[in-house]
C-alpha cells in the first residue's frame, strides 16, 4: 500500500510559477501556509491591515497590546517578521490602523490617535524613523473606521473616516503637501456612516462605501465628482441592512465592487458591482455557508474577486472564496486558520498570491499571516523545473538542489495542513536538511524569489 501511495504521488506533475495567477484546487497541491512564524506580534493584535511594498514585501500594521496598545508595523524579510522602525509607531494608543504605500514606496499608517483626543493621525517611515505627516490629530473631531489610500493620479494620501462630531457622518481628507484639507464638504453622508471603505478608480476618483444609517443601514457608495460627493447608483442599494463593507475596483474593467455581511440573512457574504447604471449581484447573494464577519474584498491581478472573512460556519476561522465567473468557490480549505480569525485583511503579492493577515485566536490573539500556494499557479506558463529533492522518499536527510539564482531566494518546508516547519535563506545551489524529527508523511518544499515560485513534494518515511 505504501508503495502505491508513493507511485501515485510521483505521477503528479511539477509546475513552475512564472508570476501569473491561475487558481485551481487540488487537495495535495494547494495549501494555505504560514508566512514566517505564527503569532509574531509582541502581544494581542487588533485592527490588522496588510499591504505589499512595491518590491513585493508583505507589511502588516496593527494595534499591539504587547506595546502599550500603540500602532506597530512589521514586514517579512524572507525569513522572519521584523519591526519597521521602532516597535511603537504611534506615541500612544492607536485604533483602526490602516497601512498603504506611496508611489515612491514609503509605508504610511493612519490611525485613531488617543494621544490627540482620538483624532486622526498619519505617519510615514522615512527609512529610519516614523514621522508625522502634517499635524498629529488633524481631524476636526475624533474618528472611527479610518481608512487610508493613495490617489493613483496625484499620489496624495487620503483618509476616510466616520466623523464623531455632532453627527457621525462620513468625511474624507487629503494631504496637500503642507496640511490636511477636506475633500468636498465634511460630514457629507445622509446619516451615520459606519465601516467606511475608501478606494480609487483607475482615473483617480475617490470612492467610499459604508453602512448608511441615513438609508436604513443599507449599503451606499459615493464618489467625489470634483465639486461634491454624489451617490454611485442608488443610495441604500443592498437588499437590506448590512454590517461590515469592503470596496475595491476590478483592475481589468474598472468597475467598483463591494462585499458585505448581509444583516438580513445571518450576516452571510454578498458581493455586488456597479455596471454603470445599477448595482447587481455577483454570483449568488449570501453565498457563504454562514456568517461572514470582518469581510475583506480584493482582486487578483487577473481580475478575479476574492473575499476573506471570519467564518461562523467554521468556528470563526479564516476562509477565502473567489468568484470563478459562475460561482463562489473556496480557495483551498475553508476554515484554514489555527483558531478564530478577527480583522481579516486580504492582499495580493505582485506574483498573484493571496495573503491574509488576522488576529489569530489559535495563537494568543497575536498577528498571523498566511498565503495560498498552489503547484498549479501559472499553469499556462509551464517551464522545466529548476528544483530537485533527493533522496525521495527519505528518512533522515534530504538535499534540495536548485539552479535559480540564490540571491534573495529562500525555501520553506510545510506539511499538508499548511503548517510551516522549516524556513531558510538559500546561499548555495545545494542545501542539506535534516528531516529526522518530522513525522512520516507527505511534505512540500516551496522555493521563492522575486521571479519564481516552485513547489515540489517529498515523502518522509
Amino acid at each position: 500500500m505504501k508503495k502505491l501511495i508513493y507511485i501515485l504521488l510521483f505521477l503528479f506533475p511539477v509546475f513552475v510559477v512564472a508570476q501569473q495567477p491561475c487558481y485551481k484546487s487540488s487537495p495535495m497541491n494547494s495549501i494555505w501556509s504560514n508566512v514566517g512564524n505564527v503569532g509574531f506580534s509582541a502581544g494581542l493584535a487588533q485592527y490588522t491591515s496588510l499591504a505589499f511594498s512595491p518590491s513585493g514585501q508583505p507589511y502588516v500594521a496593527y494595534e499591539d497590546a504587547g506595546n502599550s496598545q500603540k500602532a506597530a508595523v512589521m514586514k517579512f524579510d524572507g525569513s522572519s517578521w521584523i519591526n519597521v522602525g521602532s516597535a511603537g509607531v504611534s506615541d500612544s494608543v492607536a485604533y483602526w490602523t490602516s497601512i498603504a504605500f506611496s508611489q515612491s514606496g514609503q509605508p504610511y499608517v493612519a490611525y485613531e490617535d488617543f494621544g490627540n483626543s482620538q483624532k486622526a493621525t498619519v505617519k510615514k517611515f522615512d527609512g529610519t524613523n516614523w514621522i508625522t505627516v502634517g499635524a498629529a490629530g488633524f481631524s476636526a473631531n475624533d474618528v472611527r473606521y479610518i481608512n487610508l489610500a493613495f490617489s493613483p493620479s496625484g499620489g496624495q494620501p487620503y483618509v476616510a473616516y466616520e466623523d464623531e462630531g455632532y453627527s457621525p457622518k462620513a468625511t474624507v481628507m487629503k494631504f496637500n503637501g503642507t496640511s490636511w484639507v477636506n475633500v468636498g464638504d465634511a460630514d457629507f453622508s445622509a446619516g451615520q456612516a459606519q465601516y467606511i471603505s475608501l478606494a480609487f478608480s483607475s482615473s483617480g476618483v475617490p470612492y467610499v462605501a459604508f453602512r448608511d444609517w441615513g438609508n436604513n443601514e443599507m449599503a451606499t457608495v459615493m464618489k467625489f465628482d470634483g465639486n461634491s460627493w454624489v451617490n454611485v447608483g442608488s443610495a441604500g442599494f443592498s437588499a437590506g441592512m448590512i454590517f461590515i463593507i469592503s470596496l475595491s475596483f476590478n483592475p481589468l474593467d474598472g468597475q467598483p465592487y463591494v462585499a458585505y455581511s448581509d444583516g438580513e440573512n445571518s450576516n452571510k457574504a454578498t458581493v455586488m458591482k456597479f455596471d454603470g447604471t445599477n448595482w447587481i449581484t455577483v454570483g449568488n447573494a449570501d453565498f457563504s455557508a454562514d456568517g461572514a464577519n470582518y469581510i475583506n474584498l480584493a482582486f487578483s491581478p487577473s481580475g478575479e474577486p476574492f473575499v476573506a472573512y471570519s467564518d461562523e460556519a467554521n468556528i470563526d476561522k479564516a476562509t477565502v472564496m473567489r468568484f470563478n465567473g459562475v460561482n463562489w468557490v473556496n480557495v483551498g480549505n475553508e476554515g484554514f486558520s489555527a483558531g478564530w480569525a478577527n480583522y481579516t485583511s486580504l492582499a495580493f503579492s505582485p506574483s498573484g498570491q493571496p495573503y491574509v493577515a488576522y488576529e489569530d485566536g489559535g495563537n494568543y490573539a497575536k498577528t498571523t499571516v498566511m498565503s495560498y500556494d498552489s503547484a498549479f499557479l501559472g499553469v499556462n506558463v509551464i517551464q522545466k523545473s529548476r528544483l530537485s529533492i533527493y533522496p525521495n522518499p527519505a528518512s533522515d536527510k534530504i538535499t534540495i538542489e536548485t539552479s535559480v539564482e540564490t540571491q534573495e531566494s529562500y525555501f520553506e518546508i510545510v506539511n499538508i495542513e499548511g503548517q510551516q516547519l522549516i524556513t531558510r535563506q538559500i546561499s548555495e545551489p545545494k542545501t542539506q536538511i535534516s528531516i529526522s524529527a518530522l513525522p512520516s508523511g507527505v511534505y512540500f518544499v516551496r522555493l521563492t524569489n522575486d521571479k519564481t515560485v516552485e513547489v515540489r513534494k517529498f515523502v518522509k518515511e
